[in-house]
């Protein structure tokens, strides 16, 4: 049976600057019957467990390290016994969340995951967070964004470790030369395509962060 992608919505907070949020965020899983990956680890291990129904997780990627995307990692992994992946860029968020422990494994621009026959190719994104970086999971047509591109423009740049300037390169040169067809799936919200979003880029620019 070839990968497939499954999605799963938990709700919880993100804190950051002496601020708290409500957010639902979006958690990826990508593979078949027998094993699979994890994209991001927010607010709810025990529904992120029920979702793998048993499978062999092989492991569980991060797109950045803000906390709403962190926080259940560890009970996570506990759970499935799977490597946590993060760009060594993001320590320093992680850090926040986790001062006592390391993620197990770093994920640098080009590395590939293969799972259930699929490869994810992990695309270095800064700009949301310095060490962000987005899934591309070509034969699916399809590229996990986390919070780098949502639908109608880029991830929030307003706070601590982010950069708007940033953010639009790391899009403009890394997803938007993406087939136009490519399926955008977020770290909050609806999905979209790389076609889509592709033609208010110069209005994201001139409207800013």
């Amino acid at each position: 049976m070839p990968a497939r992608v499954e999605h799963l919505v938990t709700s919880g907070t993100f804190s950051l600057d002496g601020g708290t949020w409500d957010v639902d965020n979006n958690v990826w899983i990508v593979g078949d019957d027998e094993e699979c990956v994890i994209i991001d680890a927010p607010h709810d291990a025990g529904a992120i467990v029920e979702q793998v129904k048993g499978r062999t997780v092989r492991a569980i990627l991060l797109t950045h390290a803000h906390d709403d995307h962190i926080r259940v990692v560890r009970d996570l992994q506990e759970s499935v016994q799977a490597p946590v992946h993060l760009h060594e860029a993001d320590r320093e968020l992680w850090d926040l969340v986790f001062p006592d422990t390391a993620p197990d494994r770093t994920i640098a621009d080009g590395d590939v995951i293969d799972v259930a026959g699929a490869r994810l190719t992990a695309l270095h994104t800064p700009g949301h967070s310095p060490g962000s970086v987005c899934y591309h999971l070509e034969e699916a047509g399809t590229v996990f964004t986390g919070d780098t591109l949502f639908q109608g423009g880029p991830g929030a740049t307003g706070r601590s470790y982010s950069d708007f300037p940033t953010i639009v390169e790391s899009i403009r040169t890394r997803l938007l030369t993406l087939p136009p067809e490519t399926v955008a799936r977020t770290g909050h919200g609806d999905s979209t395509t790389i076609g889509d979003e592709a033609p208010p880029l110069e209005e994201w620019i001139a409207r800013g962060p």
